[in-house]
């Protein structure tokens, strides 16, 4: 039996008249009535009561539209469902990504994507550069926003956005007072960095600004997520040194100045160079039309 005589015999079940129903199956009505005849044949009943004037379905007929009805809709279904998929329109893609990119691009980018593929499940994990790095090449992630470090083994890296580096310090901190803060006033001060080996190029390039001066960080505290650091530095344990996307979650408590040395940080996308998911050119395309409605500043 072929999926064809199904076809057309639902059509023609709809039509009640060959010429109308060959009509719709754009074919002509005397191969219509040859399929209509070899189904009967191989479903062993008759399906239609023909006369010169009229079409109607027996009651094995009636029956078997039921259920070729069924088999056509679910059919179609999975058919849709696999375009779909294929397309990047259904499925799953999973996203991680350094806190700074929560409050800012994240945001955005998800409600779009949701907007136009609210049949894709996105799952989210907040993870350093270090974590996504190796969530990606052991593919328990699709695509990662890290922080730029060079190039990575088996991964594609896209600039997103460049960020500066500015200083975060208590508001009543004697350094708050200034436009702008010199590294070298950064010396001999408490500081909350991130992890070492969590998040390396961006704490290679403070320990670069820092030697430059002849000095070291002080390093008192680390903590993994910007929101962890700026309440240690509203609670007044040290000063930090983030990129200035952190402006987007401040309070009152901090305040926020750019660096004298005007060094930048970029934020990137990070996947996989075989991946096998629809989905992530279209998150992609999302981060990148959030970054291009949001606010500067």
């Amino acid at each position: 039996m072929e999926l064809r005589h199904l076809r057309y015999f639902q059509v023609l079940a709809e039509e009640l008249h060959f010429g109308r129903a060959a009509a719709r199956l754009h074919i002509s009505q005397p191969p219509l009535t040859s399929h209509i005849k070899d189904l009967e044949r191989e479903v062993g009943a008759r399906l239609f009561d023909r006369t010169t004037r009229r079409v109607d379905l027996t009651e094995e007929g009636r029956l078997f539209l039921d259920r070729v009805g069924a088999v056509l809709t679910s059919l179609d279904d999975a058919v849709e469902e696999v375009r779909d998929h294929a397309a990047g329109r259904r499925g799953r893609i999973r996203v991680g990504f350094v806190s700074s990119a929560s409050g800012t691009v994240i945001p955005p980018a998800l409600r779009r994507f949701r907007d136009l593929n609210p049949h894709v499940r996105v799952d989210l994990s907040p993870l350093t550069t270090r974590e996504q790095i190796d969530a990606l090449q052991a593919g328990r992630l699709d695509l990662g926003l890290i922080r730029a470090g060079g190039r990575v083994e088996d991964l594609r890296v896209e600039p997103l956005v460049e960020e500066a580096l500015v200083v975060v310090l208590p508001t009543h901190h004697r350094l708050a007072d200034q436009a702008e803060v010199d590294i070298g006033d950064l010396i001999g001060e408490r500081l909350i960095l991130f992890p070492q080996t969590l998040m390396p190029a961006y704490l290679a390039q403070i320990w670069g600004l820092f030697a430059e001066c002849g000095a070291e960080p002080w390093v008192v505290q680390e903590a993994i997520h910007h929101e962890t650091v700026l309440g240690l530095v509203s609670a007044e344990v040290g000063l930090s040194i983030l990129p200035e996307s952190v402006s987007w979650f401040g309070t009152d408590r901090i305040a926020i100045r750019p660096l004298v040395q005007k060094v930048t940080t970029a934020l990137m996308i990070a996947r996989t160079t075989e991946s096998a998911n629809p989905a992530e050119a279209a998150f992609v395309d999302c981060l990148y039309a959030a970054m291009g409605e949001m606010p500067s500043g």
